[in-house]
């Protein structure tokens, strides 16, 4: 579409409709060069840093547990204290039985992507009760978030 003040000035008789017809047939013919301009910028690859696993997380040697930190959450902002322990090396049993189904659901969300993003793992204890354990804690038995029953849950996963 024209620009509407020459379209203006063309109907009160200011200025001719040649010249604003050539400038309406230039104007996408430079926006096609200017484009064309910007992808052959934009087509220089950017350099990529891979990911790689941190060598100085705080994790205590294999074997030596001091502590495990049992946490009864009410709300969805107590997950601050479970991430902070859990980052610091410290098995988490969380017992969910205090919170409302959507908020269990969250904070059960969260500590699997926690547990994912810092190599540890998470697993189910009972109904509401999971346990989050770091990369250098073995635990025996079996089990694990994947193979719960989901019948036998609290809440639905799904």
């Amino acid at each position: 579409m024209g620009n509407p003040l020459k379209k203006t000035m063309v109907y009160l008789g200011l200025a001719d409709e040649e010249e604003v017809y050539e400038e309406e047939t230039q104007a996408p013919a430079r926006a096609h060069r200017d484009r064309e301009q910007r992808d052959r910028e934009e087509a220089v690859p950017a350099p990529v840093t891979p990911l790689r696993r941190p060598v100085a997380v705080r994790q205590p040697a294999a074997g030596t547990v001091n502590e495990i930190l049992t946490v009864h959450p009410k709300q969805y902002r107590d997950a601050q204290l479970i991430a902070e322990s859990f980052r610091e090396g410290v098995p988490v049993i969380i017992n969910l039985s205090q919170m409302s189904d959507a908020d269990a659901r969250r904070l059960i969300d969260f500590a699997s992507g926690l547990s994912l993003g810092l190599y540890g793992r998470i697993e189910r204890v009972t109904s509401k009760v999971f346990l989050l354990s770091p990369e250098n804690i073995a635990v025996s038995g079996h089990g694990g978030i994947a193979h719960a029953d989901a019948e036998s849950a609290g809440f639905d996963q799904s």
